[in-house]
Formats: C-alpha cells, structure tokens, sequence
C-alpha cells in the first residue's frame, strides 16, 4: 500500500511520534517511511466485505478486527505496516493504542504497485511474528484469493481458492465464501490486470 519513495529516515519511537501527527499514513521499514497511496473502490469493498464477515463471525470472542488505519508492528524486522484487515486475539494488543504486535491473521489487497512487496519483503518481515498463523493475499484483478499458512513444523503452506470456493481461516476456525470477499469487486478488478492504477 506504500509507494517506493523515502520521505524521511526515523527511529521507531521517533517514527510513532512523527506518524502521530501526520493527516496521511506512512509505512516504516527499518528507518525509512514510505507514503501511502489511495485506494480503488474494489480495494475498499473487498477490505470492508472481509472485515465485516471477520467480525460478525468473532463476536463474543477476545479476538479483535482492524482495517487500514491500525498498524502493524513487527519488531524483529524494525518495520510498521498499515494492513488492510488484520485480527489480533492477545490480550497484549490492548496495552499498545497506537499499533498490533501480536497478530493472528493478516490481510492484504493485492494491486499492480504493490503485489511484488506483499508477496516478497512484506511477507518475509510478517513471517518473524511468530503469532501470525494465516497470511491473506486478495487479487482482485484476477478473483482469487491465497492463504499462507502456518503449519505445525513452522513452514509457511500455500492454499489456493477460485470463485465458488470456501476460504479457510483455520487460525480462527472459521470458513469464508470466496464469493463473499469478494463480492461487488468483479467489474472493476477485472479492469486491474491492464490498467496503472494506485491500492
């Protein structure tokens, strides 16, 4: 969701007080902040449809939702990434107001500009959280959705799902339609594949 170009170089606690004031959001990845870009309505639709599915599904459960705005902290690789859904069971979470440390299950949106980072050096630092059991890739462009799993022997497992299928979140015990994710997505992610556009 961040576009490749430095803004300013921080430490981070210096990066938490300086995001603070900031009206837009910046990753911070090991001194380095990066300026978030704006979104499709797609990106948007599909945050919303699997956040609201995740939270109805969760209710009277410890487990917390959180879209966009929250942060995600990673301190073994020295980054702070702002996911599109994200779902925290650990009672820590609640001590740090400002970001999520301990995350269950991450999601992101994939898009043209983003893809290669969601897929490479994002998910390598989201893979030092050794809370993270579920890693949600959405590709909107093409109707699809990938879960990076974690399975007992800690490798990361590939699980593919196409229109028609259930998506499972076995870190939340929980099963998705692919077709409710994505609902009201189709027409303008399939426009994605061809078209320059920003998350």
């Amino acid at each position: 969701m961040a576009i490749p170009q430095t803004e300013k170089h921080f430490d981070a606690a210096a990066y938490l007080a300086w995001e603070d004031a900031q009206i837009e959001r910046h990753e911070y990845v090991a001194g380095e902040v990066f300026a978030m870009v704006g979104v499709r309505q797609s990106h948007n639709v599909a945050t919303l449809n699997l956040a609201s599915a995740l939270r109805q599904a969760l209710k009277a459960t410890p487990c917390r939702v959180f879209v966009e705005a929250v942060k995600a902290r990673v301190e073994a690789a020295d980054c702070f990434f702002y996911p599109d859904v994200l779902v925290t069971c650990d009672p820590r979470d609640r001590l740090t107001p400002d970001y999520v440390s301990h995350p269950l299950l991450v999601a992101e949106i994939l898009s043209e500009s983003t893809a290669a980072f969601d897929r490479g050096g994002k998910f390598a630092a989201y893979r030092k959280l050794d809370s993270l059991q579920d890693y949600v890739l959405i590709d909107l462009a093409v109707q699809h959705v990938e879960v990076f799993r974690r399975d007992a022997e800690n490798h990361w497992v590939l699980h593919d799902y196409g229109p028609g299928e259930t998506v499972e979140l076995a870190s939340l015990a929980l099963q998705l339609p692919l077709d409710q994710i994505l609902e009201d997505t189709a027409e303008e992610g399939a426009t994605q594949s061809t078209e320059s556009a920003p998350r």
